[in-house]
């Protein structure tokens, strides 16, 4: 053996020691066609932990058997798969062999398809010819995640697209938000596109500016940014019903101007308009002031008496992050908040896992799989409420109750010393009927000598600091406020007029914002809305995964609408009320509609109107070929 091959086996070696169990004999099935190892006494066991065991409870000896086969077969190069793509059949084996659990025959064509095994894109049948495709433009608001993935698959079909964003650079929420400990609270190769070269994440759950740069990344490898227009903000569109087009208005540095297109895309999601809270004395704080989401680089917090006013996913993120570096800090509590413990949250990724993400043939997929899964429908169930159920007031159902006293049994064991927080942090309503929060040593953080959790109300705020209903006088020098988003305006805020001279903030009228598959809205021709109404993410996965589901759907409609001369669609009334009433009757079967609590996926009647009520599969399924009997056609040219 030469040195180069020496070392080389070397290297694979000791990566393969660091490698996960059940994602290499993954790899075996690739790449020999050998089903064995889907079989005792190879099979992993279950492990529902959102980071497992590498070992996946696989005996020493067994692990040793796999990693040397491993080891073996690429000793001496690479060699060509057996196979590529399992098929839904032998696909469903492999996930229940490597999860160590029964599957649903149903997930099998979502990830091959996740796992790029087979292509996700819409097709053309017939690609038109780029005279006819110049006659087509998408205008996309908002040059986030969303925007991103539709770029992508507008670019792969070669129609015309421009994204206008009114930051100065491309990143959406990753660009914007970048207070301390701003990070994702879903595992990054979950939190990913399923295209588009792997990337190398440090850790499990990456911070900020990983995640940024990954975007970037992405909009580099696929050219987005030629297509771009930064410090451009839309401040009103209309639909010309004569001449079939968007007519938008942008406002750049220069002064407004007039630009049409064919469709228009809202990509600005749900969480982008800062929700100010309101205080008696707002103006009469003398030290500064700043909301989570409007963070900059010049705010200074060595050393200064910090308020957070919130205990949402952004302040468990900052508190742990500046508490070993401020004189204090004082968080005012309205509700309290239940959070997972993740063990290996703020682990960085091994050298040699790295290795294998980066060079193993299937390992990133199969690793991709395991983070998807994790973190996807297996909560679910837990959120139905069982009619039968004897105690509603602390859980909708056996399960659900069964991790209530987990997640309770981890605040006693994290507080035990404090016994003054327990009180305070313990929730009343049941787990996961607010957003999923993820422990980031919040709870060790409240137990600090420099920490205060305030319960009581805020009466006002003085030139000092706040004070509260009890009146007790509390100074600051900072008070940051992390009360979250404006979350029911979403697109009506861009100031859309359809048909008729009817607005979308008319129609969503109530704080009730409501959308055919969250994408499409009566009245509204080529109107789409990315991660618009009950499509967000709530019981688990990806707005990424979201995104790319939506992007389907819009350039598939895009497809169709190009290859059969339609000039416009809009969703059919009776189709858009008859998809919400299921939308409503899902929701109140579902722990959203629990009355003992309050929660941003709500409006002020009780109406859920953010969260989805699907299984991520389920919604894969319905928008993945656009169904054209439920929109109202109208034709490029008039048929004799």
């Amino acid at each position: 053996m030469n040195i180069e091959l020496s070392r080389k086996h070397l290297d694979l070696s000791s990566a393969i020691a660091e490698g996960d169990i059940r994602v290499l004999l993954m790899v075996l099935v690739h790449m020999t066609g050998d089903e064995k190892w889907l079989e005792p006494p190879y099979k992993p066991k279950r492990d529902v932990r959102l980071i497992p065991d590498p070992d996946a409870g696989v005996p020493k000896e067994i692990q040793d058997e796999i990693r040397a086969a491993v080891l073996n077969l690429f000793a001496n190069g690479m060699p060509k798969p057996v196979i590529t793509d399992p098929g839904n059949e032998l696909m469903l084996r492999m996930m229940r062999a490597t999860l160590g659990e029964n599957v649903a025959p149903e997930y099998a064509p979502l990830m091959r398809e996740e796992m790029a095994f087979t292509p996700r894109d819409a097709r053309w049948r017939e690609r038109p010819s780029d005279g006819r495709l110049a006659q087509q433009h998408v205008l996309i608001v908002g040059a986030g995640v969303c925007a991103i993935a539709l770029g992508v698959a507008l670019g792969r079909l070669g129609i015309p697209y421009t994204i206008v964003e009114k930051q100065d650079e491309i990143g959406g929420t990753w660009y914007v938000n970048r207070y301390p400990g701003c990070g994702v609270d879903t595992p990054n190769h979950s939190y990913s596109f399923s295209f588009g070269a792997r990337n190398p994440w440090t850790r499990y759950f990456a911070q900020r500016q990983e995640l940024l740069d990954y975007l970037l990344k992405v909009v580099r490898e696929y050219h987005i940014r030629k297509h771009v227009r930064l410090s451009t903000e839309l401040v009103a569109s209309y639909w010309d019903e004569a001449r079939r087009r968007w007519i938008s208005t942008l406002k750049t540095a220069s002064g407004e101007e007039t630009f049409e297109s064919t469709a228009l895309v809202s990509a600005i999601g749900q969480l982008n308009d800062p929700l100010p809270a309101r205080f008696e004395g707002d103006d009469d704080f003398a030290g500064l002031k700043v909301h989570s989401a409007l963070w900059s680089d010049d705010v200074k917090l060595d050393g200064k008496h910090v308020a957070v006013i919130g205990t949402g996913a952004t302040a468990m993120q900052l508190v742990p992050s500046i508490a070993d570096r401020v004189a204090s800090v004082t968080v005012y509590q309205r509700t309290a908040q239940w959070a997972r413990p993740v063990k290996g949250y703020s682990d960085p990724i091994t050298e040699g896992a790295q290795w294998l993400l980066a060079h193993l043939p299937f390992y990133v997929q199969w690793y991709r799989f395991n983070m998807f899964w994790r973190y996807g429908d297996g909560l679910l169930p837990f959120l139905r409420k069982d009619p039968a159920w004897p105690h509603p007031d602390r859980a909708v159902n056996k399960g659900n109750d069964r991790h209530r006293q987990e997640l309770a049994d981890f605040i006693l064991s994290e507080l035990k010393d404090r016994p003054d927080l327990i009180e305070k942090c313990m929730p009343t309503y049941p787990p996961y009927g607010k957003r999923i929060l993820l422990d980031n040593n919040w709870f060790k953080t409240l137990t600090r000598p420099n920490v205060e959790l305030v319960t009581d109300k805020i009466n006002h705020f003085a030139a000092e600091g706040i004070v509260t209903a009890d009146g007790k006088s509390r100074q600051h020098d900072v008070i940051v406020i992390s009360t979250g988003f404006k979350v029911s305006e979403m697109a009506a805020r861009l100031n859309i007029t359809g048909r008729d001279g009817k607005t979308l903030k008319q129609v969503w009228d109530h704080d009730n914002p409501t959308a055919y598959l969250g994408l499409t809205v009566p009245d509204f021709p080529n109107l789409f809305l990315m991660l618009g109404p009950n499509s967000g993410p709530a019981h688990g996965g990806s707005v990424i995964f979201q995104s790319e589901c939506q992007s389907r759907y819009i350039s598939a409609c895009l497809v169709e609408m190009i290859e059969n001369d339609i000039a416009a669609i809009d969703v059919h009334p009776d189709a858009h009320d008859r998809y919400i009433r299921e939308v409503d009757a899902e929701h109140e079967q579902l722990i959203w509609t629990h009355p003992g609590m309050t929660t941003y996926y709500r409006n002020r009647s009780g109406r859920v109107f953010s969260a989805m009520p699907w299984r991520f599969v389920d919604y894969w399924k319905m928008t993945h070929d656009p169904d054209f009997t439920q929109y109202r056609q109208t034709k490029s040219r008039q048929e004799s």
